[in-house]
């Protein structure tokens, strides 16, 4: 294995990793959202940094076909989604744009992103797929927490900003994303989007989930504004299936490996218990001011 340093926003940067290589998958993204400047931060970045990518495969002459990860973000953002989606389905970026939700920054971006390599992969007659996965979970190796499970796990942390994300929620385990990622890049019919997604599941359904498998944390059973009868929303993996591909993992797995290591790394407490009684300590030891 070889490691090369590159970066995003450096145009150009990418040329000599790429060069000599027959595939490439760019699955890396900026991801910020409480970015202050998310138009220079978060989403020219985004751009620039796929099309940098796309012109080194081009100049490459030895790069045979590229794998894009993407977003369900590109795919159901809209002021009245559908019940269900598939590879056909682009967010609307003026809804978007217009109510700022949270994490609005990364589904711009992702969605400009890939519009722009689809673009560019068409004009350059390259190899060009792309993965849309939904809300990724699972154990990771990383010391802090991956930005997905903020929104993942947010129903332990208390989160609510990120409620609205999980409200109808789509998951898949990060296993099983990998997989799907070498599956297609090996198969030689594989051609345009595809939707990676094991698993729909709306917040009561998860939070019911995570109240029996960890009920020391205070997950909570109901929310403002949302009661349990709203439409249920899917998202179809149907053609990534269709082409032979097996999921692996179930919602309960992908939880459990993202509770147990939060836990390991010290990124979640143990217990809301055992925290709120650490915090009584603290503030007991602390001088009176």
């Amino acid at each position: 294995m070889t490691l090369w340093k590159a970066d995003l926003s450096v145009e150009g940067s990418y040329d000599e990793a790429i060069q000599g290589c027959t595939g490439v998958f760019h699955v890396a993204t900026p991801m910020d959202f409480e970015s202050k400047d998310p138009e220079n931060e978060v989403i020219k970045p985004t751009i620039n940094g796929v099309l940098d990518i796309m012109k080194a495969c081009a100049k490459s002459k030895t790069v045979k076909k590229i794998v894009f990860t993407s977003s369900a973000g590109t795919v159901d953002v809209e002021e009245h989604r559908k019940p269900v989606y598939d590879e056909s389905c682009w967010s609307d970026m003026d809804f978007v744009q217009r109510v700022k939700m949270t994490g609005w920054m990364y589904f711009v971006s992702k969605t400009l992103a890939e519009q722009a390599a689809w673009k560019f992969a068409e004009e350059n007659n390259l190899d060009f797929i792309s993965i849309i996965p939904t809300l990724v979970v699972g154990p990771f190796i990383m010391q802090s927490m991956p930005p997905s499970l903020l929104t993942a796990l947010s129903l332990i942390t208390g989160n609510e900003a990120h409620y609205g994300i999980i409200k109808q929620g789509h998951f898949v385990h990060l296993d099983d994303l990998c997989m799907s990622h070498i599956f297609l890049y090996e198969n030689p019919k594989a051609e345009g989007r595809y939707i990676c997604n094991s698993d729909d599941a709306n917040i009561h359904e998860l939070a019911k989930l995570l109240r029996e498998k960890y009920p020391e944390y205070n997950v909570p059973a109901k929310f403002k504004d949302m009661d349990e009868n709203f439409a249920s929303v899917a998202f179809s993996s149907k053609k990534l299936t269709d082409m032979g591909f097996e999921f692996k993992f179930n919602l309960e797995d992908m939880f459990v490996g993202a509770v147990e290591t939060c836990r390991e790394k010290g990124l979640i407490p143990r217990s809301h218990k055992k925290q709120a009684v650490e915090e009584c300590k603290e503030n007991e030891a602390a001088p009176a001011s």
